[in-house]
């Protein structure tokens, strides 16, 4: 009575199993294929941020400073989002890795058809009657934990965690790059504003020179062909003007890329900020710098780690050349199904099969496939060797370069406000010896051409400077 009990919960199982089976496989036909270009996937794995990216912002209304436009960005850029979706699939990768160190327990059902009838179970004893039958259904628990794969698994997962630090790493690189490059933006936006000014400056100095030169010939005291110089200079700054405010239109766009968000053509986001102020920075010599650069920056960070996790992929496929030793089991009950020969009947026919051992596996010939892994895995090593070995180089050649145009940029601003007082001083003298009839018109343009330039280089001059600081802590990685 106990064994009908015992065989009729086991039918019972098997057919939950069977019904859960159908389901499953109508719910895969029947499901839906994920959209790519809707965020429900990227929800459910927690990203929900990322997602919103597809429907752009409105700008900010207020001015933003700096620090606020870096925020906004690191809030909203899509590269940023795409960083981290690669974290996290790189933790994925490590969960996955190190779930094969775990048991893997799994419940099984099937149904089979034979053309000859099959016995249900072995026999345990020699002349044991038994059920036959050309229709068998089975329903099993199984148990599949590795002891032993020659290091195979470790390193798997040993791989996968420094893969995983690697792409954090390399998220804080994304980071500081955009952070740097809203930085420089912003900073030749408002050199472009101030040169905008200098140019309009200008404008109003040759429309009040053109008032004038008209009133000068009026009273005998100067020739027409000034005004005709005076009128080809002003268009010529007047369509500079437009030239450069076309420019600075073109700068508020790449910003708003920068921050991700968006906004009207002709709404760029409003920006504040002081791009004269001096701040005294701690400039490091070039040694110094580049152990910084070493111990810092997170592209040079994750490829050594990039390195470490493929020298461990490398021992990985190695393991192919080794045995493995896993442990297995099952418990389960099998069923004759429709007509069967034996001496049972009716739940009888199904008989109880469970099995436990230690199973190895010794790799005699594969065709070359194991070798053909660590071969590969070490090309990949190489590769990143190398790669590691370009970066360094190509550090040194960044840090060099921040440094030498911090000193040109602080050289071209000592000289150039030298040359703007001056030019200034110029152009007020020549435009009183033109009034008094003792200069010429030329000379004043020349003047006035003279502090025009001299402006625009100051303000290039101090943008550069703020952006060559940046750029030092971009290529030393520190904090922007």
């Amino acid at each position: 009575m106990d064994g009908q009990l015992k065989r009729a919960a086991m039918k019972y199982l098997m057919n939950i199993t069977g019904i859960i089976s159908i389901l499953f496989f109508c719910g895969c036909v029947m499901m839906y294929p994920t959209d790519p270009f809707s965020g429900g996937a990227l929800n459910s794995l927690g990203a929900a941020r990322a997602a919103s990216l597809h429907s752009l912002r409105p700008l900010p209304q207020e001015p933003i400073a700096l620090r606020d436009a870096i925020r906004i960005g690191l809030e909203n850029n899509p590269d940023i989002a795409a960083a981290e979706m690669d974290e996290n699939s790189a933790m994925a990768q490590y969960d996955l890795a190190f779930a094969e160190r775990l048991p893997n327990i799994k419940a099984v059902g099937g149904y089979l058809h034979y053309s000859d009838d099959q016995r249900l179970v072995q026999a345990t004893y020699n002349g044991e009657p038994g059920t036959f039958g050309s229709d068998i259904a089975s329903a099993d628990i199984t148990l599949n934990l590795p002891l032993f794969t020659g290091g195979r698994i470790i390193n798997q997962v040993n791989a996968a965690e420094l893969l995983h630090k690697a792409s954090g790493q390399r998220l804080a690189r994304t980071r500081q790059e955009l952070t740097f490059n809203i930085s420089s933006v912003f900073f030749n936006i408002l050199a472009q504003q101030r040169v905008v000014e200098s140019l309009d400056f200008s404008k109003n100095v040759l429309e009040e020179n053109l008032r004038r030169v008209k009133a000068l010939i009026s009273a005998k005291k100067a020739a027409k062909v000034d005004l005709l110089r005076n009128e080809v200079r002003l268009a010529d700054i007047r369509q500079r003007l437009v030239r450069e405010q076309n420019t600075m239109a073109v700068q508020y766009r790449i910003l708003a890329n920068l921050l991700g968000v968006g906004g009207e053509p002709n709404k760029p986001p409003a920006i504040q900020g002081d791009l004269l102020s001096r701040e005294e920075v701690d400039i490091p010599e070039c040694a110094s710098a580049l152990d910084k650069a070493r111990s810092q920056r997170g592209d040079y960070l994750a490829a050594r780690l990039l390195l470490e996790g493929l020298a461990r992929s490398v021992d990985s496929a190695r393991a192919g050349y080794l045995p493995t030793i896993a442990l297995q089991g099952s418990y389960g009950e099998r069923l004759a199904l429709g007509s069967a020969t034996g001496p049972t009947s009716g739940l009888d026919r199904g008989e109880e099969l469970g099995r436990i051992g230690i199973v190895a596996e010794i790799p005699l010939f594969d065709g070359g496939r194991t070798g053909a892994k660590v071969r590969e895995q070490l090309s990949r090593l190489g590769s990143a060797r190398e790669r590691l070995r370009k970066l360094e180089l190509q550090i040194c050649l960044e840090v060099e370069t921040a440094l030498l145009n911090i000193n040109s940029s602080r050289e071209r601003i000592l000289g150039t406000q030298k040359a703007v007082d001056q030019a200034k001083e110029s152009l007020r003298i020549e435009g009183l010896k033109y009034e008094a009839g003792k200069g010429s018109i030329v000379d004043v343009f020349d003047a006035e051409r003279a502090l025009l330039d001299s402006q625009v280089n100051y303000y290039r001059s101090h943008a550069d400077l703020k952006t060559a600081m940046a750029q030092l802590k971009l290529v030393t990685g520190a904090t922007l």
